[in-house]
């Protein structure tokens, strides 16, 4: 018979890649694409290439990107089938990783941010009309965010005929979010904190805390961490 290993530490492997610029062909490939093609020519182009796992095809989706966002960094890589809308409106940053069959819905008239060494997992999606997410954050693989509501006002109109309300979401640096997880509009995810899979965060997280569950409750302070009394306070919130 098998066994399993029931514990196993390994070093990390997103989080430690070092720095490397992309080479200056990638950079001209970007610049010539949409000299060509301009914005619109180039996103109807993307669909060539989105679903490919070559490395061909992630270089013309980084090219893509790179010339169509409004920021795009060096050493970013874009899994298959990872969709989008309002591309323009994209800030990425360095060494950004996307998992394949994501989606980033932006708005014409939004932000959307991404900082620094961020790993996203496959199957993520994102309500990107108005989104920061800060460096160095895990983002597990399906959790979600959801920027915006409709106001369901007057009662006596169908819901998705009433106003959209759009409030911003920002998920601070360090933090991570498990797997299936959901963060609801207007929450801000505290740095170095910890959302449980599955978790619905209706409320903002204070840095350094650990919250699970329907909808999330803080359970304890991550290892270490000793709480200020105003992020004690905060924590209270919690019902702790």
């Amino acid at each position: 018979m098998f066994e399993l290993d029931r514990i196993r530490t390994v070093q990390a492997v997103h989080g430690l890649k070092d720095f490397q610029p992309d080479p200056d062909f990638e950079i001209g490939l970007a610049e010539y694409l949409l000299n060509q093609y301009g914005q619109k020519g180039l996103l109807e182009l993307h669909s060539r290439f989105a679903i490919g796992d070559g490395d061909f095809d992630g270089l013309m989706r980084r090219a893509i990107w790179r010339a169509v966002a409004q920021r795009f960094g060096h050493g970013v890589r874009i899994g298959s089938g990872v969709g989008f809308k309002h591309l323009e409106t994209f800030e990425i940053g360095d060494r950004v990783f996307i998992g394949s069959q994501s989606y980033i819905q932006g708005r014409f008239d939004g932000r959307c941010v991404i900082g620094n060494q961020v790993w996203i997992g496959p199957q993520s999606y994102f309500d990107a009309r108005d989104l920061i997410i800060e460096d160095n954050v895990g983002w597990g693989p399906g959790a979600k965010v959801l920027g915006s509501t409709h106001t369901g006002l007057p009662v006596d109109v169908p819901i998705i005929q009433t106003d959209l309300e759009i409030k911003s979401v920002k998920i601070e640096a360090g933090a991570d979010i498990g797997m299936n997880a959901v963060v609801l509009p207007g929450v801000t995810i505290g740095k170095g904190s910890i959302v449980g899979a599955s978790a619905v965060v209706t409320k903002n997280v204070p840095p350094f805390a650990i919250v699970t569950g329907v909808p999330a409750r803080f359970v304890r302070w991550r290892d270490g961490y000793e709480s200020s009394e105003d992020l004690a306070k905060h924590a209270s919130s919690y019902g702790v």
